[in-house]
């Protein structure tokens, strides 16, 4: 039996990086090379700042931000909708105005607003397709920001503007800014499951080779080690 034992697991992690390998090859998730804002935030003496993103499922989106250098919590939720309609049971079945959202808190003096939005545009989601992502159908997974200032609201707008301007996309941006929507936070089973569940095919085909191509494209940003949402 120990043998057997020793053999599965010498097989399974080899199974899995091969798996890795080929689902990175398949998947359609390839990051978008993008420039930086042109319009940033102004200095600011303050440690922390909360900015809110929705772009499909939110464990690749959660899962991403958490590999960010300067992000301190990357929480799964819902925005868009009301308190009384945020449960995953009734927003996955769509029409209940929210959409699966990642509140990310971060240190402005690490990484700025405007670095966020180039990661979100760039590797979490693909910005030109309207309330789909992948696999996902549905107002529930649209692409959508939720400023938590005018600031914030000011950067985004003209970030959408600047990449479609110069094209950088095959179709127009389609991400919706939507204003004064309070974020609320998803079942506790949600928090951290990319991390936890990376044999998941579904994270394994759509989320993994996301976190390889934040990797890729913006070494300089990408954190070895994930902060945790169990960790709040």
């Amino acid at each position: 039996m120990k043998v057997v034992r020793s053999l599965f697991n010498a097989v399974v992690p080899a199974i899995g990086a091969i798996a890795l390998t080929v689902a990175s090859a398949l998947s359609q998730e390839k990051a978008v090379v993008i420039p930086a804002p042109a319009v940033g935030p102004s200095a600011s003496q303050a440690t922390s700042e909360v900015a809110v993103f929705a772009g499909g499922c939110f464990w690749g989106v959660q899962g991403v931000y958490q590999r960010v250098k300067g992000v301190t919590s990357a929480v799964s939720g819902y925005a868009g909708g009301e308190k009384n309609t945020a449960k995953y049971e009734i927003v996955s079945r769509g029409g209940s105005g929210h959409a699966e959202s990642v509140r990310v808190t971060y240190d402005p003096r690490q990484i700025s607003y405007g670095r966020l939005l180039q990661v979100f545009f760039s590797v979490v989601h693909d910005p030109t397709t309207l309330n789909r992502q992948g696999p996902d159908v549905g107002t529930q997974y649209r692409s959508a920001i939720f400023p938590s200032n005018a600031e914030q609201e000011t950067i985004a707008a003209a970030y959408i503007a600047q990449l479609n301007q110069a094209r950088v996309f095959r179709n127009p941006i389609v991400t919706k800014i939507e204003l004064d929507r309070p974020f609320f936070d998803a079942e506790r089973y949600h928090q951290d499951y990319l991390i936890h569940n990376q044999s998941d095919p579904y994270i394994l085909y759509n989320d993994l080779p996301k976190i390889a191509e934040l990797k890729r494209v913006f070494p300089e940003l990408y954190l070895s080690k994930p902060v945790l949402a169990g960790s709040r």
